[in-house]
């Protein structure tokens, strides 16, 4: 990481207060003097990087992916950059996203598509802006089965279809459950259905379920499938509950999952304190992708005060260790969730748009959405881009690469609305 340094050319070095009264008093007038310091500068601190706002509360869901803000506000990154947090865990999505719009929250983890339909109006959102300048992870979600269909559906989603056929023709369709309706989770699950030849709208019943309630209402019966964030999936295996059938990297590799996410006022308004977050959150998430650090960083936010669940349930899959309950097990660190590698945390374009694909898809827009506008509006790599130059860090730049997804359908985010008509099972409107 590169120290910072001025571009003057006419002072070199830091002045003191004294010294600076020292050479006041020898004939040189404060204007004059000033004239050679660095802009913004007072005393030996650059004012104009002072956060707007040093107190700020940040919202989490119980999810392994809420790490980096937990972390930042642990290990003392927040406080390196001025920042006073508070990390306050919410029970819902819904009650986060309501707490960020009311101003109670500041900053929150967030699934990636809830600022989209947030700013959009739509999925029960109320219509407001909101932005993504940091991308906190990839991977780590996973779609977890009833041990019902233990040995009858691994990862191959067609294999499901006679059980739904059969349940729906029998009047008590399947329950799969995700955790908010514009979310990643209900994206992946409704993908996941789509490539089984299953319309999720039509053959089965979806309903939202808050992650850390999911283990509980499978163990009681109230559903027969779920999508969620770790450490919850694996939680149902350790219990006896369910199995995996597939993690959400084995549907889409490095796909993005959670982000940082601010309403666009409080963005435009605090644009240093923003920043500020972003530095913090990067050296947390630096820390977080050094492998030996996950033991630590599993007792940290096993907490009740945050994930509550065992530090040692936790740290399975954040090592990589992918037991999928059903006798198929794979170690992958590689493709393990992850917090800054591969250029994680760049809020790329293509990503807001394949969700909008899906929204799109599934009908949750009626016509053509503005794929370009949405995304222009909400991802925001112009804050990113900045807080990284400010602390030297040099990140991998925009990405629009095609994606190829489990089924061999490929994503161009040149042609979003091709991709969203061409698949077989959709709901379009409009």
């Amino acid at each position: 990481m590169k120290n910072k340094t001025t571009s003057s050319t006419s002072f070199s070095g830091t002045v003191s207060r004294r010294q600076f009264f020292r050479l006041a008093g020898g004939g040189l007038t404060a204007s004059a003097l000033l004239g050679g310091l660095p802009g913004g500068w007072v005393g030996s601190a650059y004012a104009s990087d002072a956060p707007e706002v040093t107190d700020l509360r940040f919202g989490i869901i119980a999810l392994t992916d809420c790490s980096p803000l937990i972390i930042a506000f642990e290990k003392g990154f927040f406080k390196k950059y001025g920042i006073n947090a508070t990390i306050a865990k919410g029970a819902s999505w819904p009650a986060i996203r309501d707490s960020l719009s009311t101003g109670d929250l500041q900053a929150t983890h967030m699934l990636i598509g809830m600022p989209l339909s947030s700013t959009m109006g739509i999925g029960g959102a109320p219509k407001v802006p909101m932005v993504i300048p940091w991308l906190l992870n990839r991977n780590g979600q996973s779609i977890t089965l009833s041990n019902t269909f233990k040995g009858k559906v691994a990862g191959d989603p067609k294999a499901m279809k006679p059980f739904v056929d059969a349940a729906k023709a029998a009047g008590t369709p399947l329950t799969f459950a995700m955790t908010y309706p514009t979310g990643t989770h209900a994206m992946w699950m409704r993908y996941y259905l789509g490539a089984g030849g299953i319309d999720p709208d039509k053959d089965v019943s979806l309903i939202a379920v808050p992650p850390a309630q999911m283990v509980a209402n499978m163990k009681i019966g109230k559903m027969d499938g779920f999508c969620v964030g770790e450490p919850w999936n694996q939680k149902t295996i350790a219990d006896g509950i369910g199995y995996t059938s597939v993690a959400t990297q084995d549907m889409w590799k490095d796909h993005p999952e959670k982000v940082c996410a601010f309403t666009a006022d409080f963005a435009a308004k605090n644009p240093k304190t923003v920043k500020a977050v972003l530095k913090a959150i990067h050296e947390a998430s630096v820390w977080l992708d050094t492998m030996s650090n996950r033991p630590e960083a599993c007792q940290i936010v096993s907490a009740p005060t945050y994930i509550n669940c065992a530090a040692d349930v936790i740290l399975k899959r954040m090592a990589g260790e992918l037991d999928y309950g059903d006798g198929r097990k794979v170690t992958d660190t590689e493709h393990c969730m992850y917090f800054s590698r591969n250029n994680c945390n760049y809020p790329q374009a293509k990503y807001a748009k394949w969700f909008l694909s899906q929204y799109r898809r599934w009908g949750l827009v009626s016509g053509t959405p503005d794929y370009d506008g949405v995304a222009k509006q909400v991802m925001r790599p112009d804050i990113y881009e900045e807080a990284m130059k400010e602390i030297g860090y040099a990140h991998g730049g925009a990405d629009a690469k095609p994606e190829t997804l489990f089924d061999g359908a490929t994503f161009d985010p040149a042609h979003p609305e091709a991709y969203a008509q061409g698949f077989a099972v959709k709901s379009l409107k409009g």
